[in-house]
């Protein structure tokens, strides 16, 4: 039967890689890269390095697949945007997989950890359910709010409070508005500056682990015009820009 390893590499550090994902990287007959345009192809050469640095013998081969654009959709039609893409990306993994043996072993790097804001898994999961033959491992990775976190020397909690991690679009929305601390994620219109009159701190970091990582930190009141502007000119030097974040209101008396 065939095996695809689902591998997380950690934020873009390769020395965050985990014995267990160097591991799987040297099982790996082919690994399936996606192609997501010039603009993201320093995205790849960090994935080619970890497999140059790691494995041991290099048989392996590439096959590269390319990421369908996603329909720009508000709120009330997000779920089905979201489906649709993924139904365009599970065409993409059939025609993919007839580039493995019966009993092959294809793997994905996924950036950070593959159980967080990532849809590698849960495509997977609805081929098996439609009756292809595949077995499944995950490997966990260290994931950007960790990365961020241990940059900022902060911890992602404070005593007796929850960790919650959420994106930019629900913060937009409102539904980070009660909390004391959140983590947010896939945030590309700086929601961050809702909080600005709430007196809360924010641990801000770009390309985490990277030789480009940025990390700025402080008020929300006093760094959010600093971070848009570093934000800005790292995406137009780059073409693309992961960036997290650590909002921390005062804790409540």
């Amino acid at each position: 039967m065939r095996t695809l390893l689902v591998i997380g590499i950690g934020a873009g550090n390769p020395d965050y890689l985990t014995v267990q994902a160097i591991n799987a990287m040297n099982r790996a007959q082919v690994f399936f890269m996606p192609d997501k345009g010039e603009e993201k192809a320093g995205l790849n050469a960090i994935r080619m390095q970890m497999l140059e640095r790691f494995v041991t013998e290099p048989r392996y081969r590439l096959v590269e697949f390319a990421i369908p654009s996603r329909r720009q959709a508000g709120t009330p039609d997000y779920r089905d945007a979201v489906q649709e893409w993924r139904d365009k990306l599970e065409a993409a993994y059939r025609r993919m997989f007839g580039e493995l043996g019966e009993d092959g072993v294809g793997a994905f790097l996924v950036w950070g950890d593959p159980t967080l804001y990532d849809g590698t898994i849960r495509i997977l999961k609805d081929m098996q359910a439609a009756g292809w033959e595949f077995a499944i491992e995950v490997i966990p990775g260290i994931s950007a709010p960790q990365a961020l976190a241990a940059q900022h020397q902060v911890t992602l909690n404070r005593v007796g409070e929850a960790v919650t991690i959420t994106t930019g679009r629900r913060v937009g929305a409102g539904e980070a508005d009660g909390l004391t601390s959140a983590v947010v994620m896939l945030d590309n219109h700086q929601a961050f500056r809702r909080f600005a009159g709430d007196e809360a701190e924010i641990f801000w970091g770009a390309y985490l682990g990277t030789a480009d990582e940025i990390l700025v930190a402080g008020q929300v009141s006093e760094v959010m015009d600093e971070i848009d502007t570093v934000r800005t000119a790292a995406q137009a030097r780059n073409g693309w820009i992961m960036d997290t974040y650590l909002i921390r209101k005062p804790e409540k008396s």
